[in-house]
This record gives C-alpha cells, sequence and structure tokens, in this order.
C-alpha cells in the first residue's frame, strides 16, 4: 500500500489555492505520516475557473479532529454497525457495499466535535435535520453520482471521515466534463454549499477507481458522520 505522504509528496499543483494550512494527522493502519499541507491542495477540477467559481462551497479541513475524539467516535458506533451486514443494494441504487444508521444522543466527548461541525458548517440559528447519519462503506463499497433529494436535505452538507483515506467526485449533471475531485484524508471534514450541493453528482470512488491528480489514494473501510441541515 503506498503512503499518502508518497501520493501528496508527487501531485501537480492544484488549480488554486486559498490560504490555510494544517497538519494531517498520523495514521498508522494506513501508513501515513504526519505532514503539512495546504488544504485547498485537495481539491482538483477540470478548470481553474470552476475551482474558483465553487471556492466558498467546497471545504476539506484536515485534521480536524483527532485521533482520541476519532476513537471516541468508533466506540459509540462499533457495537451497533456490528450487529449489521453490509448490504450491496440500496433503495434508490446509490450506494453499494454499506452499512448506515442514524444517532440522536451522543456522548460529550463526540457531542463536543459535532457542535464543533456545525459551528465551522453552517449558518448561525440554521434548523439541523435531527439524527446524524452514519455511513459505514465495506472496503469494497462505494457511492455511486447522486444528488441529494431536497425534499429531506437543505443546503448545506458536511462529513466527518474516520478510519480511511478517499476521493469524492463531483461532476456537473448537465455538463458532464466539469468536474472536481477532492482528496479526504482520514479525520478530515469536509462540506458542500448551494450549487455544489444541487447542480453536481457528487460519490466516492472504489477503491481500484480511488485515484487522485493521478495517484493512487488506497481505501479502506470508511466510516462518514454526517451532518445536514433542513430545506427552507
Amino acid at each position: 500500500m503506498k503512503p499518502l505522504l508518497a501520493v501528496l509528496k508527487r501531485i501537480r499543483k492544484p488549480a488554486v489555492y486559498t490560504s490555510h494550512q494544517r497538519c494531517l494527522s498520523s495514521c498508522a493502519s494506513s501508513g501515513l505520516l504526519t505532514l503539512p499541507i495546504r488544504d485547498e491542495a485537495l481539491i482538483v477540477g477540470s478548470s481553474r475557473e470552476l475551482v474558483q467559481r465553487l471556492g466558498s462551497q467546497v471545504e476539506v479541513k484536515t485534521a480536524f479532529i483527532t485521533e482520541e475524539e476519532e476513537g471516541a467516535f468508533l466506540a459509540e458506533l462499533e457495537p451497533g454497525l456490528k450487529k449489521k451486514r453490509y448490504e450491496f443494494d440500496h433503495w434508490d441504487d446509490a450506494i453499494h457495499g454499506y452499512r448506515e444508521t442514524e444517532r440522536a444522543k451522543w456522548g460529550a466527548k463526540c457531542e463536543e466535535v459535532l457542535n464543533r461541525v456545525r459551528s465551522v458548517a453552517f449558518p448561525e440559528g440554521s434548523q439541523l435535520l435531527g439524527p446524524v447519519h452514519i455511513l459505514d462503506l465495506d472496503k469494497t463499497g462505494y457511492i455511486k453520482p447522486h444528488v441529494d433529494s431536497v425534499k429531506f436535505c437543505g443546503s448545506t452538507i458536511a462529513g466527518l471521515s474516520l478510519l480511511s483515506d478517499s476521493i469524492m467526485r463531483l461532476v456537473k449533471e448537465d455538463a458532464t466534463n466539469e468536474w472536481l475531485d477532492l482528496l479526504l484524508p482520514r479525520r478530515s471534514l469536509y462540506i458542500l454549499r448551494d450549487q455544489a450541493r444541487f447542480n453536481f453528482t457528487h460519490q466516492i470512488l472504489k477503491d481500484d477507481e480511488s485515484v487522485f491528480n493521478g495517484q493512487r489514494v488506497p481505501r479502506l473501510r470508511r466510516i462518514s458522520v454526517i451532518c445536514r441541515n433542513l430545506p427552507m
């Protein structure tokens, strides 16, 4: 398995840069090393103009949670997830190889993290969808291109990535030559807003398709913890 450090050393300069610099947390199980990187280097696209246009609507924040905080989520989630089997079909054919659940009540450490997610991702006073959505993808699982229903979700979605790096791809519905790839490191937070939510499909790539800017990014089992706001 090729460490993400090696991948990041070789990726080409992305389409645009913003300003923040963070540190990618270490992950012994997937061979990751601590590496200072720019969050914006985790987003590449079909054109500089597209990346600039969606710059305020697509974010990846590396090392958003600590290894200890990730462990707290796993301690709360694993007992329930282990009782479920991975499913290889979905009611709307959007997900393959997954387990999912919802959770309304959390321990203090996880609730503190979720409050941090809410304060960063959503405008003050936003009405949020009550239960938090948990999606557990098997190593062989993936999420197919789709747009979330406007009946159930508002303008913003924010997700924590646990256990594995992965790649999210956005493709414009009416112009498939316009796309963005987001590298989502383990323990990062991604945020999609407005046009990026409703005019672009989003997907999580299969392990054998998991390539970012020409470089292989192995994908293991991945758990996402997802917050959404309510439709207006």
